[in-house]
C-alpha cells in the first residue's frame, strides 16, 4: 500500500460516498480499512433560556480498521470526531481505540470508548433527536463514552451459544458521568435558593453487563452494574462511592420495535448531611420506555415514534419545603418520526412535551445562566421542537 496513492484515493472517496453504509479505502491480504461520516443539519425550537436550544448542527468523520494476526488472531481499531457547527461549536474525539480479537475467546481494547452501561442503555437510546438521558447522563457511572478504558467483550459464551453475550470493563480515572462524585453538590442551592450546579474530578470505575438474544423470539434481554472505586479525593467527608444497576429489554421483529429500561444509582455518602440538608445514601431512579413502528413506502420509509421518560432522585430530604417533592431531573413525553428517503439520507422531526415543574432540580439544570442578562431566567420547563436533515455513509 502506497502512501501517495492513499492520499489522493481517500479524499476522492470520502466526497464520492454512494449508497454504501461506509467506505472501504483498502482490503487486501487480511488488511481492511473503512471509512464512515455523517452530517447533520438541526434546530431545537424552544423558549430562549434553556440548554440545548437552537442550532444542533455537527459533523462526524470516523475510520475503523482491522488486520489479520494469525488465524485465530485479529487486530482492530477505531477512531471518530465529532465537529459541533451550531452556537456551541465544541469538538470531541467519541472514540479512540485499538484491541484484538481472539475469537471464541472474546476481545479486548483500550482506549476511549463506550462505558459498559452503555449497551444497555442503548436500548432506549434510539429516539429521532432527543434520547440518550441515561446514556449521556451527570449521574451514572460508565454509561456514557469514557476515557481510558480497557474492556473485554465475547459475543457467543466462548462458542457455546450466539445468544449470550457479556463483557468486563476497568476504567483507569475515567470521565464519564458518576465518576465526577461531587456532582451530588448540584442539587445545592445558592443564597437566592436557586440549585446551582457543581462539579468534581473523575475518579477509576469498573463494571460489567450480560445480554441474552431469547431465541427467535426478537427480544433481547440485558443488564449491567458498574461503581467506582473508593472515596473520592475532592469531597473525601462527603461522597465515598457512586454505584449503578441498570436492566432493559427489547423487541424487534415484524417492522415493530419496543423497549424499556430501568437504571438505579446510588451515591454512598460518609455522613448525612451537606450544606444543611439532609441526604440518606440519595438515589436516582430512572426509567425509559419506547415504541416505534417501521412503514415501507413506496419512496423511502418512515419510522414514527413515542416514548416516555422520567429520572429522579429519592432518599433525599431538602430543608426548603417548596424544593422538597420536586425531585425530577427529567420528565418528558417525546412524539416523533424518522423519514428515511434511502439509507444515506434522513429527514427527523420530534416533539419533547416537558413535564418539569419550575421547582424541579432537572428544570435548573435545564436553564440556561447568561451573564449579559439578555433573556430573562426562566426555568427549563418549555417544550421542545427538534426538526433536522441527516446524511450519512
Amino acid at each position: 500500500m502506497k502512501r501517495n496513492l492513499l492520499a489522493v484515493a481517500i479524499p476522492a472517496l470520502l466526497v464520492a460516498a454512494g449508497a454504501n453504509a461506509s467506505i472501504e479505502v483498502w482490503n487486501k491480504d487480511g488488511n481492511k480499512v473503512d471509512f464512515y461520516g455523517r452530517v447533520k443539519a438541526a434546530n431545537n425550537i424552544t423558549d430562549r433560556g434553556q440548554k440545548g436550544e437552537g442550532d444542533d448542527t455537527s459533523a462526524r468523520l470516523g475510520m475503523s480498521g482491522q488486520t489479520q494476526i494469525t488465524d485465530s488472531v485479529t487486530g482492530y481499531g477505531r477512531w471518530e470526531y465529532e465537529a459541533k457547527a451550531g452556537k456551541n461549536s465544541d469538538n470531541e474525539v467519541r472514540y479512540a481505540f485499538a484491541g484484538l480479537n481472539f475469537g471464541d475467546l472474546g476481545s479486548f481494547d483500550y482506549g476511549r470508548n463506550d462505558g459498559v452501561l452503555k449497551a444497555i442503555t442503548a436500548y432506549t437510546d434510539v429516539l429521532p433527536q432527543f434520547g440518550g438521558d441515561a446514556a449521556n447522563n451527570d449521574w451514572n457511572v460508565l454509561s456514557a463514552r469514557t476515557k481510558a478504558v480497557a474492556t473485554y467483550r465475547n459475543n457467543n459464551f466462548f462458542g457455546l451459544t450466539d445468544d449470550i453475550s457479556f463483557a468486563l470493563q476497568y476504567a483507569d480515572n475515567g470521565d464519564n458521568a458518576a465518576t465526577y462524585d461531587s456532582k451530588l453538590a448540584s442539587i445545592k442551592k445558592d443564597e437566592d435558593g436557586d440549585f446551582v450546579e457543581f462539579s468534581g474530578e473523575s475518579r477509576e470505575a469498573y463494571g460489567a453487563n450480560v445480554q441474552w438474544r431469547i431465541f427467535d423470539t426478537g427480544l433481547t434481554w440485558g443488564a449491567g452494574y458498574a461503581q467506582t472505586a473508593g472515596k473520592s479525593a475532592y469531597e473525601p467527608d462527603e461522597v465515598k462511592r457512586v454505584k449503578t444497576w441498570t436492566t432493559g429489554i427489547k423487541y424487534d421483529n415484524y417492522n415493530l420495535y419496543l423497549a424499556a429500561n430501568y437504571f438505579q444509582s446510588k451515591l454512598n455518602t460518609w455522613n448525612d448531611r451537606i450544606d444543611g440538608d439532609k441526604y440518606k445514601d440519595p438515589k436516582i431512579k430512572g426509567v425509559e420506555l419506547v415504541a416505534q413502528y417501521g412503514i415501507d413506502l413506496e419512496v423511502g420509509r418512515l419510522t414514527p415514534s413515542l416514548a416516555y421518560v422520567q429520572h429522579k432522585f429519592t432518599n433525599i430530604d431538602l430543608d426548603d419545603e417548596s424544593h422538597k417533592a420536586d425531585r425530577n431531573l427529567v420528565k418528558y413525553v417525546s412524539l416523533g418520526a424518522t423519514y428515511d428517503l434511502n439509507k444515506n439520507f434522513s429527514a427527523i422531526v420530534e416533539y419533547k412535551f416537558n413535564l418539569l415543574k419550575k421547582y424541579d432540580i432537572g428544570a435548573a439544570e435545564n436553564t440556561v445562566r447568561e451573564s449579559n442578562g439578555r433573556h430573562p431566567y426562566t426555568p427549563g420547563t418549555k417544550d421542545v421542537l427538534g426538526v433536522g436533515l441527516i446524511y450519512q455513509f
